[in-house]
């Protein structure tokens, strides 16, 4: 089991281990030349068979058996049914050698799929199984395979984990069965699981009987958090927020540069790409989002314009997804407003990763305005170096009513359709503080606090209802105390709930908004977000922030930057004395083309010779990485270039001006001047002017 110590073993023990070691070793030998030979034979097969009982975790012999039996079937006269009986027998020995091999479930999956193999035998097998190790998920994974093959209905199978869980409801894989089987019922609403409340309902009531028996096992308390989702979640897709947003006035300045309408972009940031990016940031992943399911009409709009989702990973499946008016080929007209108008989801199209069709078609529309350039306009930031102290900034004591500083939030709130939900969660609630009145545990009050915040993102923001944020905060703060194993999941959900506090509304956000001052100590009007300092883990709420174009995250303990791929205006950015151990951990910035300015000093980068979180081989490539070869050498010249894979995949694709890496392991002289040969853009890096 895990977190056990091993004993010392006994001599007798020891050398019968070494005989065995030996006779692997030798079947091993031997297999591996028959199958770099080819060899397909009775002999090499009892070789292979002889290796999976000794290991059935030998995947390569799996594999050798499956090319073995296409061989056998394409050039022998043999039955079929024969061949694929005695690969289930093999299988079997193996299973009960290690019932959690991997590689011999597959393979007992493959031989079933091709259908010359009876499945009656199956369930007979799996009920042995199951009975040894009820909680066993390979098995309960392939009874749900077998169950599609036998076309049983999951209703059987549902009545099934019901007696599973009777007999004992310390069952992870049969509550984890039950959620599978319930999300299909409820999806197409089968008879008898309609309405969808009525059946969430029982299924509450079903888990309270597991959790009040015995608060400490924590199988149904994972059900419960599955309940917990299902009645919070909308399962049609919604958009709740875009930049711009609906009714906002964005200026451009005449030279095609962005001003930014009191935003915190410095003068000039977009000029080189000369582009408006419009962003819609969805609750849930879709795809089909292109231009005929978001229609834009604008006098703006001179091209075909091409969506594109916002993922670090190659997908057509994404949450939030941009497109960019080129305006840099366009002669815009001074003091002349143009209209923008943008219909969502009119036409079918839009779909979740779970098939729900996005069903709320919305309509965004804003101007945006062309101003003639004034003086220092055209002067613009030029270049001068971005500092962040204390100094270089001022406190805004108000908002204007026209700034649009959370005008793109269009949906902060789940909407809902009846009471039902927020009255079910509240009860939930009652029950729980009970509960914890009378017997103290972990996980009552990570639940206590999950409940509490899926009331709050039912909860309209005019219902009068006070926010549970202090109460939630404080149960995670406990949590970090009670149980420190797991304390950097809880100080994830804290940094969460934090942000979602800060960010949810114009006064929150006011104490953390600054003006930037420049070198000249003139303020130049530009906001800044400054979330220094707040012990953050993890970034959350980016939705909230899509109009924010210069951010502080400094002294805080971020170990990715996960999410800000979705602030396509981000110019400055902030990273210093954080916990990033690697370039990787950075891969969101290379699809914020905006990025200029970039403050990563005083991290962890270098300090860890592997990237583990990424690779398993000596190579930066995984299949999805497009790897300039040519370049990167040229670049690197004769010095050991291993610690510049990662750098070069995240700087290679950006444009920045002004760098910082200071008090990094990896921040030597070989690396700086690799920096300014793969940025020629550079003109500030460690806070030195370059020549």
């Amino acid at each position: 089991m895990h977190g056990r110590p091993r004993k010392a073993l006994k001599q007798e023990d020891e050398t019968a281990l070494s005989a065995k070691t030996e006779k692997l070793r030798s079947l091993q030998a031997q297999f591996l030349a028959n199958h770099h030979n080819r060899i397909y034979s009775k002999e090499a097969l009892d070789v292979s068979a002889k290796l999976l009982e000794v290991n059935p975790e030998c995947y390569t012999a799996w594999n050798y058996r499956k090319l073995a039996v296409q061989n056998l079937l394409t050039n022998s006269d043999s039955d079929p049914h024969s061949i694929f009986q005695d690969e289930l027998k093999l299988v079997e020995i193996a299973l009960r050698k290690n019932f959690k091999s991997y590689g011999a479930w597959h393979h007992r999956k493959w031989v079933l799929s091709k259908g010359h193999s009876s499945i009656d035998n199956e369930m007979r097998l799996l009920n042995g199984f199951q009975k040894a190790d009820p909680r066993n998920f390979h098995a309960w994974n392939y009874r749900r395979f077998v169950t599609e093959l036998m076309k049983r209905s999951d209703e059987d199978e549902l009545k099934y984990t019901e007696e599973v869980i009777g007999a004992n409801f310390s069952n992870y894989s049969a509550w984890h069965n039950r959620s599978v089987l319930l999300s299909n019922l409820l999806k197409r609403k089968a008879e008898g699981y309609f309405p969808k409340e009525k059946i969430l309902e029982e299924e509450f009531e079903h888990v309270h009987n597991a959790i009040f028996t015995d608060p400490d096992d924590q199988s149904g308390w994972f059900y419960h958090l599955w309940l917990i989702d299902q009645t919070v979640k909308t399962d049609a897709p919604l958009l709740v927020s875009s930049w711009p947003s609906h009714g906002s006035n964005i200026t451009v300045i005449g030279d095609n540069s962005l001003q930014g309408c009191g935003l915190s972009l410095l003068d000039g940031t977009l000029s080189d790409t000369a582009t408006l990016p419009i962003i819609l940031n969805f609750n849930q992943a879709v795809e089909g989002i292109n231009s005929s399911t978001v229609s834009i009409k604008s006098e703006l709009l001179k091209e075909e314009l091409v969506w594109k989702p916002l993922l670090t990973s190659k997908s057509n499946t994404a949450k939030v997804w941009v497109v960019y008016l080129n305006l840099g080929n366009m002669e815009l007209q001074s003091s002349k407003t143009y209209s923008v108008d943008i219909s969502i989801g009119h036409s079918k199209g839009i779909v979740s990763s779970n098939e729900y069709h996005y069903g709320d078609p919305s309509q965004i529309s804003f101007k945006v305005f062309v101003q003639t350039p004034s003086i220092e306009q055209s002067e613009g930031q030029g270049g001068k170096r971005t500092t962040w102290k204390d100094t270089n900034f001022h406190k805004i004591d108000h908002f204007q009513e026209s700034d649009p500083i959370l005008s793109a939030v269009q949906n902060h709130h789940i909407p809902t359709t009846s009471n039902w939900p927020t009255e079910e969660i509240g009860e939930e609630i009652t029950k729980f503080r009970d509960l914890l009145s009378e017997y103290d545990c972990k996980i009552g009050k990570l639940t206590l606090a999950r409940l509490l915040t899926a009331l709050d993102l039912l909860s309209s923001q005019h219902d009068g209802r006070k926010s549970n944020t202090e109460e939630v905060l404080q149960l995670y703060t406990d949590l970090m105390k009670l149980d420190p194993t797991h304390s950097l999941y809880y100080k994830d959900e804290h940094s969460l709930i934090s942000l979602k506090q800060i960010t949810s509304t114009r006064d929150s956000l006011l104490p953390y908004c600054h003006y930037y001052k420049d070198a000249t100590e003139t303020i130049t009007g530009y906001v800044c977000l400054r979330l220094q300092n707040l012990s953050l883990s993890r970034l959350g709420s980016i939705e909230n922030l899509l109009w924010v174009q210069m951010l502080d995250l400094s002294h805080n303990e971020l170990q990715s930057v996960e999410g800000l791929e979705a602030m396509q205006l981000l110019s400055c950015l902030n990273l210093s004395h954080n916990k990033i151990g690697s370039f990787t951990a950075l891969a969101p910035l290379r699809l914020v083309k905006s990025l200029k300015v970039l403050n990563i000093s005083h991290n962890e980068l270098g300090c860890h010779s592997v990237d583990t979180t990424r690779y398993l081989c000596s190579s930066p490539l995984s299949h999805t990485e497009e790897f300039a070869w040519d370049r990167f050498e040229t670049l690197t010249g004769s010095v050991s270039a291993t610690k510049f894979w990662e750098a070069f995949l995240i700087f290679g694709s950006l444009a920045l001006t002004d760098l910082n890496i200071i008090g990094n392991a990896v921040a030597d002289e070989n690396f700086r001047s690799f920096l300014v040969k793969v940025l020629p853009t550079l003109k500030w890096l460690d806070d030195e002017e370059l020549s």
